[in-house]
Parts: C-alpha cells; structure tokens; sequence
C-alpha cells in the first residue's frame, strides 16, 4: 500500500506546485490591460496554465475521492465474506466522510477562482469592483491565494486518511492471511 500512498502525494505535490505556478505566473505579467503582444501572451498562457491547474487539482480530489470508494468496498466484502468485524469498514467510512466537506470546498473555490480570473480578464463587460470596491486582479489574486492555502491544507489531509486507510487495509490482509493458514488454504 506504500505505492498508492506515493502516488497520491506525488499527485498531490504536482497539483499544489501547478496552483502555486499559476499564482506566479499571473503576479508577473504586469498592466494586463496593455495591447503589446507579449503582455497578452502572458495572459492567455496564465489562463491556461491556471485552467490547466484547476483542472489537475480537481482530479487530485477525485482520485482520492474514488480511492475510499473502492477501499471501502473492498473492506465491506471481505469483511462480509471472512465475518470481520465491522470496525475496518466503519474506520474507512469515517475517514472518506471526513474529507468531503474539505474537497467539496476546495472544488468550490477552484470554479471560484477560475470565475473571479474571468472577471478580472480586461475583455470581459463584467466587473465586481464598483460592487467590492477592490481591483477585480486583486480579488482574483485573493481568491488564488485563498484556494492555494486550502488546497494545501486539504490534500495534506487527503494524504494523511490515505496513509490510515492503508494501515487498515493492511490489518484486514493480516487477519485474511491468518485465518487461510489456520483453514490450511492457499496464501499468496
């Protein structure tokens, strides 16, 4: 189980890195209202390179997500099949439900983000500063770093419910492996 472990932080890692370029990348193209041909290069490949890193984060979430499904399921087989006791798939149901209020805010504020970039883009009629009266850059720029920090903090998250998760698919594997020796069946 060390491998998926690995992946989703590798995973992870890549998303995070991806968000905290495009943060960069938009912090260093300057008067965006310009009509030079590479300030608006910096702008279309700032936008893309954020759709790009939106994208990979919500698929970060969904891994995960998909993970504990298909953990959990195999935990409630095998604990039907060999008459477990519940607590694995009990132990694997809280983790999952622990983390969906913070993947559901993090999906939230990646389409937020995304919206507020489209706001701040200079082609674009509408405009939340009158409303705010903040720079639409500067609440994009907010809501960015807003979604970087919680991002974080929820894969981080995701990572440590993985890495508990394993250690019970671990235990159940355990006790699987040691109720087929004391039946004098096959184990591999």
């Amino acid at each position: 189980m060390t491998l998926v472990k690995r992946i989703f932080l590798t995973l992870a890692l890549i998303a995070n890195s991806v968000l905290l370029y495009a943060v960069w990348r938009g912090l260093n193209i300057g008067d965006t209202g310009s009509a030079l041909p590479e300030v608006q290069r910096l702008v279309g490949s700032h936008m893309l390179i954020g759709l790009g890193a939106l994208t990979f984060a919500a698929l970060v979430h969904a891994i995960a997500l998909t993970y504990f499904m298909g953990t959990g399921r195999f935990l409630e087989e095998t604990s039907n099949a060999y008459s477990l006791d519940n607590q694995f798939y009990s132990h694997n149901q809280r983790l999952k439900f622990r983390l969906l209020p913070g993947m559901t805010v993090c999906l939230l504020l990646l389409v937020a983000t995304g919206a507020l970039g489209a706001v701040a883009d200079r082609a674009t009629p509408v405009s939340l500063a009158d409303t705010l009266g903040v720079a639409d850059s500067q609440i994009h720029l907010l809501g960015a770093i807003l979604l970087v920090v919680i991002n974080m903090i929820v894969t981080l998250q995701e990572y440590q419910a993985v890495t508990k998760n394993s250690q019970v698919i671990d235990q159940v594997l355990a006790e699987v492996r040691r109720m087929r020796q004391d039946r004098g069946l096959p184990v591999e």
